[in-house]
Formats: structure tokens, C-alpha cells, sequence
């Protein structure tokens, strides 16, 4: 009977301690795997802006989603479209008539049904890579979500989301797939953060009229939606709750969400870059968390991070810095990276203002690669998903220059000095006091917001960006005419040193006579050129 307690004891000795080795062993793993979790410091320490974007210098982006389909109101329509008086915003003064007329009262039929509208039923993810593939982007990004909160991929923390809603479609899973099939890079833009100021019209109502004080639909809950077609959907999720309901543990419950669904999106769609609109980390840490995660995926994924994250988010060093609708003033040692698009309201409508054409898009390219930069050229794709036949004809004249000129653009470096012969336009302006011109220089001195347009002043016929690619350095005369042009930088005695010059040609091959003196070098623009936009020359010997 003893011997028999003893084995017992020993046996449930044994089961104890396997118990306990168990449980050492579970959190050992659980603490093994919380320690590979680096935070983002650690991360960015030793962080390399990978070569697939440094060197891309050309990407397209489809600003695009269901705040394209009505068909007038700007680029904020789902705000404007609650407001009779926009105030300064003036790209939005039609989203309200427009609203009325297309749709119906806001009171009764509000963004939701924009939303549920919107089909997309001629988005064809393939066609539309292999075409922005042709013209010459090195990568691709999508908007994900805009400041509507409204998610365009199959989110599982946001009901409102184009799987459920609208299209019925992963939109960002589609383009996701295309990308990996034509070997594009592929980005996601985040506009989110600011959405509950943004939405705050939608709690609102007519200041005026017949329907003057009855609640717009931002007032809605989820049990008045019994019966439609939103039944199940709470209005909130997709709003935010009227503001006086807003407690500060619904606003961090909110943010908390807002760190899920962003971590989806860039796990989920392994995706290459996120791209976040406002000023700063989106609501400070949980926008930090995101960039953690993003780069954590692709370290684990790739061995070293091959992610970037890019935003106007100026103090961290990781981050590409973002200039909207605008150029940099200077060379940045650090990459960086100018938007902008054909119009004045993002979105595509049929009323659009348009700001830039082939022209003006080419020169933007030029400029923001000689300064170290990339440019991200955003389509304003149809509501259908098809491109617009105004948007193409610019499209296929900036991709021809682009493939004529690549050898100058892609993986090309700044050389001392961005360009010569600067400020033409402002110079060639008649009847303009001293006082006025320096006025102008520090105007365009300012980054965001400051993208020369079709209104613009054209550039002297002797303005010129460089970039350079090795031992050659390349000569973009931004408005050329036939003749001579003289660069001071290239004379033998600029403070910019060149050396002696040994030959000068177009891309195409076509050799260019030069005269190269200690104050500048002397250069023949032909008549015949490849392109009546921007003329590119290879010099070598200068370097």
C-alpha cells in the first residue's frame, strides 16, 4: 500500500512538473515572440529608404472612390454636400445643389446612398496596371480610405466598406492583385484621421428653406435603418456619433479601432508603403503604431525592411516627407516625394477646374527629380473605373516623354546644384517692381501648395533642371526653342566646378554642338527634337 501512494505521489510528481514545464515553455514562446515585436525606434534605427523607391522617381495614384461618382461638388463632397454655405471652401459650393438634384434632400437621402451608388462596374484592375506599367510608373497606390471613413477594402472592423457597400469588391484586394502580377510596388493613401471634424456637417440641417431645421442623416441610429437597405449598418460607425453623445472613452474606443483596421490593411495587403494625408502621425502614437507594424511585416517578410511609409510628417527621419500639390525649394538629402493631379478637386467631376495638362506635368517631373524627389501623378479615375478620354490624351504624352527620357529619371541622382538660369518666369513678368519680384521669389519658396499650372508663367527658353546617373550628367531645358542657350553653372570656373566637357547629345543620339568657356557653357537647342515638352541632353565630361 505504500509502495502504491508512493508511485502515485511520483506520478502526480511528474504531472505537476510537466504541468509547470508546459507552462514555462508557453510563456517563454508568448515573451519570445512579444521580444521580436521591435518598437518603432528600434526600428528605424539602422532603416534604409529601399532602392524600389529611391530609384522609382515616377508613380501613378488612383484618388478615386465613391466620392467620384456624383457628378458635381469638389473633392470634399461628402462634407460640402451637408453644408448651404461652405464658407471659404469654395471647390465645394456645388455639393449641396448638386446633391439636392442628383440624390435628394440630405435629411432623407445622405452619403450613405453616394455610397451604395457607386458600382464601379467598368474597374478593370488588370488593364488599368498594365497601362500605368506602359507609360512608365514604377509604382502604384490606391486610396484605401478617405476623410468619409468609409473603408475600400474588406475590412473586418468597419461594416461600411465596398465589400458590403457599393461595389461589393475588395477594391484595394483587386489592385493588390494586379500589382504583384505586373510586378509593381504597391501603396495604400490613408485619409482618415480627421474625420470627425470632418463630418460634423452631417449632424447638421438646412439653415433655410422648406425642410429649414430638420436633421440631416448624420443623425440616424442603426434601429432606424430596420426595413432598408442599410438595415444592420449603425449610421455611427460611418459618421462618428453626434457630438454631444461623444464621450472620451467612445473617442479612444474609436482609435483603438482606427489602429485595427490600419493594421489590417498593411498586413493583410502586405502592402509596400502607406501614404497618410494631414500633418503629423495619424492621432499621434496609434499612427506610429501603424508605421511600426508596416515595417515589422516586411522585416519579418524580407529579412530587412523594404517598406516605406511617407506623410507631411517632417520630424522623423524614416518617413518619406510628403509636399502636396507643390515642389521642394531645394535639394533634400533625405527622399522625398511631390503629388499632384490634373484638377483642382482630386476626384474626378464633370464640372472639374483642370490645373495641370502634359505640359506643366513634365515639368513638375523634371523639377521634383533634380531636387532628390519623387513624383506621384494622381489619375482622376471615372466612377465607373474607367479613365476618362481627357485624362488619357495627358496620360499617353507624359508616358511617351517619360519612356523617350527614362535613362535620365529613373535611379538618377541631384548633382551640386538643381538647375541654372532659376526664377525665368518671374523675370520675364513685365512691368513688375523689385519689391514684387522678391515677394514672388518667397512665395515660391513655400513647399506645399506651390506647383507652378497651366496659368502659370511659362519658363524662360534657358531654364534647366540636372540630374545626374553615374559619370554623365543630364540637362532638362524645361520650354525649349531652337537656338542657343547659355548655362553659367557649366563654365569651367563656376563655383560649381565642371570638368572639361567631351561630348553633348539628345537622347535620342543625335550629337549637339557646344562651346564650353570659363564662364559658361554655350548650347545649341536643334529644331528637331523627340518631344515639343521638355528637351533632355547627355553630357559627359563634366562630372
Amino acid at each position: 500500500m505504500k509502495k502504491r501512494h508512493s508511485v502515485l505521489g511520483f506520478t502526480r510528481s511528474k504531472l505537476k512538473f510537466a504541468l509547470y514545464l508546459s507552462l514555462v515553455i508557453l510563456f517563454s514562446i508568448q515573451s519570445y515572440s512579444q521580444g521580436k515585436e521591435k518598437s518603432w525606434e528600434e526600428l528605424k534605427q539602422n532603416y534604409e529608404f529601399p532602392a524600389w523607391y529611391t530609384e522609382a522617381r515616377f508613380g501613378i495614384w488612383l484618388h478615386w472612390g465613391a466620392q467620384s461618382q456624383p457628378d458635381e461638388g469638389g473633392g470634399w463632397y461628402a462634407r460640402h454636400m451637408y453644408m448651404q454655405d461652405v464658407g471659404s471652401q469654395t471647390f465645394g459650393k456645388d455639393a449641396y445643389p448638386n446633391h439636392l438634384k442628383q440624390y435628394g434632400h440630405p435629411s432623407k437621402v445622405g452619403y450613405k446612398e453616394v455610397l451604395q451608388s457607386w458600382k464601379a462596374e467598368k474597374l478593370n484592375t488588370d488593364a488599368l496596371m498594365k497601362y500605368f506599367k506602359e507609360i512608365g510608373a514604377k509604382y502604384f497606390m490606391i486610396l484605401a480610405v478617405h476623410h468619409d471613413h468609409f473603408d475600400d477594402f474588406n475590412s473586418t472592423y468597419q461594416k461600411w466598406n465596398s465589400v458590403n457597400i457599393g461595389p461589393k469588391r475588395d477594391i484595394v484586394g483587386d489592385f493588390r492583385e494586379s500589382a504583384r502580377k505586373y510586378n509593381m510596388p504597391f501603396a495604400v493613401s490613408s485619409h482618415d484621421d480627421r474625420y470627425l471634424n470632418w463630418w460634423l456637417p452631417a449632424f447638421g440641417s438646412d439653415s433655410s428653406g422648406p425642410l429649414k431645421g430638420v436633421p440631416y442623416d448624420g443623425n440616424l441610429t442603426k434601429e432606424d435603418g430596420k426595413g432598408l437597405w442599410w438595415e444592420g449598418l449603425d449610421p455611427a460607425d460611418l459618421y462618428g456619433l453626434p457630438p454631444a453623445k461623444r464621450t472620451p472613452e467612445w473617442i479612444a474606443d474609436m482609435k483603438k479601432t482606427w489602429v485595427l483596421r490600419h493594421k489590417e490593411l498593411v498586413t493583410k495587403y502586405d502592402v509596400d508603403m502607406i501614404w497618410f494625408d494631414g500633418y503629423g502621425f495619424p492621432y499621434g502614437e496609434p499612427g506610429k503604431e501603424v508605421c511600426r507594424t508596416l515595417f515589422e511585416n516586411s522585416l519579418k517578410k524580407n529579412g530587412k525592411i523594404m517598406a516605406v511609409a511617407a506623410g507631411k510628417i517632417s520630424e522623423d527621419d524614416a518617413i518619406v516627407k510628403d509636399i502636396e500639390c507643390g515642389t521642394s525649394n531645394g535639394i533634400n538629402l533625405k527622399p522625398w516625394q511631390g503629388i499632384i493631379t490634373t484638377s483642382s478637386g482630386w476626384f474626378y467631376k464633370k464640372d472639374r477646374e483642370m490645373v495641370h495638362n502634359a505640359r506643366t506635368i513634365i515639368e513638375m517631373l523634371a523639377d521634383v527629380n533634380s531636387k532628390n524627389g519623387n513624383l506621384l501623378l494622381n489619375m482622376e479615375l471615372l466612377p465607373d473605373g474607367s479613365i476618362s478620354p481627357d485624362e488619357k490624351a495627358i496620360f499617353d504624352e507624359v508616358g511617351a516623354w517619360v519612356n523617350q527620357n527614362s535613362a535620365a529619371i529613373y535611379a538618377s541622382k541631384p548633382w551640386r546644384v538643381y538647375g541654372d538660369n532659376l526664377n525665368s518666369s518671374l523675370k520675364r513678368a513685365r512691368n513688375i517692381a523689385n519689391a514684387d519680384l522678391d515677394a514672388l521669389k518667397k512665395q515660391a519658396e513655400s513647399e506645399q501648395f506651390n506647383q507652378r499650372t497651366i496659368k502659370s508663367l511659362p519658363y524662360g527658353n534657358d531654364e534647366v533642371r540636372f540630374t545626374t546617373k553615374g559619370d554623365i550628367l543630364y540637362v532638362f531645358v524645361l520650354n525649349p526653342t531652337e537656338g542657343e542657350i547659355a548655362l553659367p553653372t557649366l563654365g569651367l570656373k563656376s563655383k560649381q566646378a565642371p570638368k572639361k566637357i567631351k561630348s553633348i547629345k539628345m537622347l535620342n543620339g543625335k550629337k549637339v554642338a557646344f562651346e564650353q568657356t570659363d564662364e559658361k557653357l554655350t548650347l545649341k537647342i536643334p529644331a528637331n527634337r523627340p518631344s515639343k515638352y521638355a528637351a533632355v541632353f547627355e553630357i559627359k565630361g563634366a562630372l
